[in-house]
């Protein structure tokens, strides 16, 4: 007679580090009457190969000489990706900021809610498209119109 016991171990748990992945956007430009400076770093969850989560903080300078116009923007958003299939992503981000304009006659501060619904070309962790703010307010958006460009990099 013989008994066997057979151990069997499996790590079934996943490091959640292996999901994240990290991007975000730096712009720097300068003229000779304007200087703008804006960096938004961001960090994403994949649940899976179609859909990821995450956050975006998000800082932005600028001035303009000729007018001596000065703004200090910045905000947090939450986005939402979903890839049906290999090159196609859409999006979904909520995003609020808080706008500080200072004109040399006027000062404003005030807070600019924007609710981005998108669709990109994706190929790897780049992704290239549009975006249209569904709470789009001429009158307080940093943006001239409600449709914006999309270009994303997560690595």
């Amino acid at each position: 007679m013989f008994n066997t016991i057979n151990l069997n171990a499996q790590n079934s748990n996943t490091d959640f580090w292996d999901d994240v992945r990290f991007g975000g956007g730096f712009n720097v430009g300068f003229g000779s009457n304007y200087t703008t400076i804006a960096i938004s770093p961001s960090a994403i969850y994949d649940f899976s190969d179609e859909f990821s989560t995450g956050l975006s903080l998000s800082y932005l300078y600028s001035k303009n000489k000729t007018f001596n116009n000065t703004a200090n923007v910045y905000g947090a958003s939450v986005i939402s990706l979903y890839n049906p299939f290999d090159s196609f992503q859409l999006s979904g981000e909520f995003e609020e900021l808080n706008i500080n304009f200072n004109n040399g006659f006027d000062q404003d501060s005030y807070w600019n809610p924007a609710l981005y619904l998108g669709a990109a070309y994706r190929t790897g962790g780049i992704s290239i498209g549009l975006r249209y703010d569904v709470l789009y307010k001429e009158s307080k958006s940093i943006y001239s119109s409600a449709l914006t460009p999309v270009f994303r990099i997560y690595f």
